[in-house]
């Protein structure tokens, strides 16, 4: 991607994006860094990259950052969340380091643009980027392509962008074009390979922006919405920016960049989406046939109104997707609330007894398990607290709620609490209930953690399920490890394997959040004495023995001292 024999550079800084309908934090890398770099490859320049987390770990590259001609920072965090893989730059950093940059153009877009917050239950509040000599607002790549086409060659003219006074940053807002999106993203999907994670990186993409329920005011918490009605990409937009992806070294994909997969080249009404389940085969077929050696295809967000709506056209684009995608994946559906006051005062989209159909119906085209025993696809339910009409009560019927999935036998891959993150333009930015119910709020996380969250781990992944491909992210005592994909669980490895390390997992045990996993397969003579006695049914005195008696020539040997185990097929004998 960095062209070398370009006259002019340009250095892309990944400060990591998090909207309602699309993910940019390591593993993942956003369309909206691929967008910008095929923006900059067309317009002449050569493109360098970094991450926040890499400048952080490397302040030498910041010396590299002036030597180029133009700074693009990518950032903007509007959902909150917890991360792993690397923690999104906040306003002063992002201020701090156009203030220790003085030779290069600095332009700022992303989500920012929309406000920041240090984390849920506070209002997120605009903030002074006048260091940056433009925002690029709206479609970040085409506000990008303007400002390299008229701002910079006439920065006082008739195209320069507006401000209201001369201490506010100027914004430059781009149109959406899908048409040049996809050239876009073709020219810049090399970037992946400058990725940290790369080649392990996992390429958000998108079919869509703007959400249908625009038409009746949008969910007052939400940001998706201020995107408009839906527009969405043609299928061969989408699977030449994937071969594109794939000849680069892709192999990891999600669709994620929309808000409502099942919506995808759909008409709707009132708010409701009715699916078109040919057009999403289509563009799974495409997919795959674009990226033979894909890994991973997963999918992230699901309207539980559009499925409870249209239940049989849902149920064949659900099982299409359970044909084409890859195991673990997962169908986030927005709850928000049981509470049908909440639901009424902020124009949600689906009352409980809408999402449970949606529950079981997903369940019913995805919950098939693969080889190695992981279900296809799963639902995954998100709640938003503090929003108005709240009460201590509703607390009450998010748990009658969960108990009801639980008690039904039902599965879903992962629950995700979340406070309120008001944003100015959005109805929950002038009434909201932050701050009123904080006790109950810790009471409900720390129940669905026990009550809820526990057991359905048991249920999703028992063990001896098999978690393939995973990647240690952590190294120590107790390694940690994740598949790439839609919300990949936490494996916990009761022992060190160096960061980077790729294996298959079996199942052990559980927390509420994480599973404990040992590498398949796991080798039995060389073990550790210590590591040994952490093995299910083991202790210290089967432990002592077991390791004391090596070598084993074969599980009937292993066993005769072991006594019958659930994990002896994945022990290897060798030494």
């Amino acid at each position: 991607m960095d062209k070398g024999n370009a006259s002019k550079n340009a250095f892309i800084l990944d400060g990591y994006v998090d909207e309602p309908a699309c993910l940019g934090v390591p593993p993942y890398i956003s369309p909206y860094v691929r967008y910008c770099a095929g923006v900059c490859a067309e317009n002449g320049y050569g493109v360098k990259y970094a991450t926040i987390d890499m400048l952080r770990k490397d302040p030498a590259i910041l010396p590299g950052i002036e030597r180029c001609d133009l700074l693009i920072f990518i950032a903007g965090v509007t959902v909150p969340g917890k991360y792993l893989g690397g923690t999104p730059a906040d306003s002063g950093e992002i201020n701090r380091i156009a203030s220790s940059l003085k030779r290069p153009r600095k332009v700022l877009g992303g989500p920012i643009v929309f406000g920041s917050a240090t984390e849920g239950g506070m209002k997120a509040e605009s903030d002074d980027y006048s260091l940056y000599d433009c925002l690029l607002g709206g479609e970040i790549a085409d506000a990008l392509n303007r400002y390299l086409k008229t701002y910079l060659e006439d920065p006082d003219g008739a195209n320069a962008p507006n401000a209201k006074d001369a201490t506010e940053c100027r914004i430059i807002r781009g149109t959406l074009e899908y048409g040049n999106i996809d050239r876009w993203s073709v020219l810049g999907s090399g970037i992946i390979k400058l990725h940290p994670s790369y080649p392990h990186v996992i390429c958000e993409l998108e079919t869509a922006r703007g959400c249908s329920r625009a038409e009746v005011g949008g969910c007052a918490f939400c940001t998706e919405f201020l995107y408009g009605m839906p527009r969405y990409r043609t299928q061969d937009g989408i699977t030449a920016e994937v071969a594109a992806l794939h000849n680069a070294g892709a192999r990891y994909f999600r669709l994620g960049r929309q808000p409502d997969l099942l919506a995808y080249g759909a008409s709707s009404h009132m708010g409701v989406a009715k699916p078109c389940p040919e057009k999403i085969e289509a563009l799974f077929a495409g997919i795959r046939a674009s990226a033979p050696e894909l890994k991973v295809l997963h999918i992230d967000n699901i309207n539980p109104c559009t499925i409870a709506a249209y239940p049989d056209e849902s149920r064949a684009a659900l099982e299409t997707i359970a044909a084409y995608n890859t195991a673990g994946d997962t169908a986030a559906l927005g709850l928000e609330s049981a509470d049908p006051a909440v639901v009424e005062a902020n124009n949600l989209k689906a009352y409980a007894d809408d999402v449970y159909t949606a529950v079981k119906i997903i369940n019913g085209a995805g919950a098939a398990r693969d080889k190695n025993g992981v279900p296809k696809l799963l639902p995954g339910l998100n709640f938003v607290t503090n929003l108005a009409g709240e009460t201590e009560a509703t607390y009450d019927l998010n748990e009658k709620f969960l108990r009801r999935i639980l008690d039904d036998g039902l599965l879903t891959r992962r629950i995700n609490i979340r406070q309120v993150m008001p944003f100015e333009g959005t109805k929950a930015y002038g009434n909201n209930t932050i701050g009123l119910h904080a006790k109950r709020f810790k009471q409900f996380k720390e129940t669905v953690r026990e009550k809820f969250d526990l057991p359905m781990l048991r249920r999703v992944l028992p063990q001896g399920t098999i978690l393939s491909d995973a990647v240690v992210e952590v190294s120590g005592n107790i390694s940690f490890a994740r598949q790439l994909g839609s919300y990949p669980i936490l494996i916990g490895i009761p022992y060190e394997l160096l960061v980077g390390t790729v294996g298959d997992f079996f199942v052990t045990d559980w927390g509420y959040r994480s599973v404990t996993a040992f590498q398949k397969p796991f080798r039995i003579n060389t073990a550790g004495h210590a590591v040994i006695k952490k093995l299910p049914n083991m202790g210290k005195k089967t432990g002592t023995n077991v390791f004391v008696k090596r070598p084993y020539k074969n599980a009937a040997e292993f066993e005769k001292v072991a006594g019958t185990q659930f994990y002896t097929e994945y022990l290897d004998f060798n030494r």
